[in-house]
């Protein structure tokens, strides 16, 4: 079912900036936020972000919070309000409504940074009611989860409180941003696939120069330096550890790389998460004695496992029958998978997921999946063979064809790659985002080493 092979990596290339996102993209996301706001019998939608849980208000508006908490409230009709605390309100330009006068502002400082100024705003009780929040409205708060009861919300206490105080009924209504079935964010148009393919591919590129810079006796640090960073926003923490002792998503700490050791490491950009596991070694015989059929008993069957994962990325497939796939090929009792086997990402490195047991969800055109299937062995360590990969009906694949054409070809020249090289069958669907896409080599210090079917 697998075998390994000796290969130089492809050059699938590398957009050279971001494709920009105008009004155009923002109005129709209003628009759209609205008709669930009606079909859920919603008043009122107020969104909250912060630096870490941004997410959907960038999505919405192109401004996301640096240092501080925002809030965005939106009424049936009229242009949405958004408050900021004192250093964010310098940043909102960067919002093409902002811009374009459809996003009003007001600056609230007590989302601003402790002993900072506060004595101009008005309280969030006195926002609330010029904005219509009241008795008989019914306000859905957007924070960045979904809770089994619609009371469950987690946005500060103090403003679900301010809410409930006016009168207005709140409800958690993160769900319209994020739930796998229906969430706004779930499906991605061809420029959100295009940032994403530019994002991938700094993250690809940058894993690839660390393996392929590897030296024993250089610490964690000097290994992940070498990825190179310019400046685009992240999603989650880079991490690499490895010897001894290692903790799971640990930042680099100084630990020495050496022979025998494992070794992983990930680069994370807005809707991009590149991560790679295995051993630093030749080949089986620097491994410890108990894990030398490394290969053959572990990264070998989870890759021939993940072939059939990718062969299943087809609009319409339940997500229950890829979580099916992997428990079957990967019992629990000998790869610990316990999360997901794979989920969607955006901005956020996790959005939701519809692989889960006996989940009926079918794949959609637009979703952006993460290859994020995480086994785990006393013995044997990990294997990993993490990346990005958009779901795309003919619909959808002529219409990223016709409005980016470089991005439509790299990924046809790594479709070509994973089938004719690797041996992964894959549906006519999937559109690979990574420079690394398919590619696991289980011995890091002879990287042109790797898997294929």
């Amino acid at each position: 079912m697998f075998e390994l092979i000796e290969i130089d990596y492809p050059d699938f290339g590398q957009a050279a900036e971001p494709p920009v996102f105008t009004l155009q993209d923002y109005q129709p996301r209003i628009t759209r936020l609205r008709e669930h706001m009606r079909e859920e019998s919603l008043t009122h939608l107020i969104l909250y972000a912060d630096r870490e849980h941004f997410a959907n208000l960038a999505w919405l508006t192109g401004f996301d919070p640096r240092f501080e908490e925002a809030l965005l409230i939106l009424r049936p009709t009229g242009n949405p309000i958004i408050l900021v605390g004192n250093e964010c309100a310098a940043y909102l330009p960067i919002s093409p409504l902002f811009a374009a006068q459809l996003l009003r502002h007001e600056v609230y400082q007590p989302f601003s940074l402790p002993d900072q100024p506060r004595d101009t705003s008005r309280t969030i009780a006195e926002i609330l009611k010029t904005e219509g929040i009241s008795r008989g409205a019914t306000v859905g708060c957007i924070g960045w989860k979904t809770y089994s009861s619609p009371v469950e919300i987690d946005l500060p206490a103090y403003l679900v409180d301010a809410i409930r105080a006016s009168g207005a009924q709140a409800l958690n209504a993160t769900g319209i941003m994020i739930d796998a079935a229906r969430g706004l964010r779930t499906v991605a148009s061809p420029r959100e696939i295009a940032l994403f393919e530019y994002t991938n591919g700094l993250a690809s590129e940058g894993i690839k120069r660390v393996l392929f810079g590897l030296k024993p006796g250089e610490t964690d640090r000097e290994a992940l330096s070498k990825a190179g960073f310019n400046g685009f926003p992240q999603s989650c923490h880079w991490t690499a550890k490895t010897g001894p002792g290692r903790i799971s998503l640990a930042s680099p700490r100084g630990q020495k790389l050496a022979v025998g050791q494992p070794f992983s490491a990930n680069i994370s950009y807005w809707g991009a998460n590149c991560c790679r596991s295995a051993w630093l070694a030749q080949g089986p015989q620097d491994l410890p004695a108990a894990a030398r059929d490394y290969v053959p008993n572990f990264a070998g069957p989870y890759f021939a496992a993940m072939a059939e994962w990718f062969s299943l990325l087809e609009v319409g497939t339940p997500g229950g029958e890829l979580h099916s796939a992997i428990a079957r090929r990967l019992p629990y009792d000998q790869y610990n998978i316990f999360l997901n086997p794979g989920h969607l990402i955006h901005f956020d490195e996790w959005t939701s997921s519809p692989i889960y047991a006996g989940s009926s969800l079918p794949l959609e055109s637009g979703m952006v999946i993460q290859s994020d299937v995480i086994p785990s062995s006393p013995v044997y360590a990990s294997t990993r063979l993490e990346d990005t990969f958009v779901i795309a009906d003919l619909e959808l694949r002529l219409a990223l064809r016709a409005q980016f054409p470089e991005v439509s070809a790299r990924c046809d020249h790594r479709r070509g790659f994973m089938m004719g090289v690797l041996g992964i069958e894959l549906p006519d669907d999937v559109l690979p985002l990574s420079n690394l896409c398919g590619l696991a080599p289980p011995y890091l210090l002879k990287p042109n080493l790797v898997l294929s079917v």
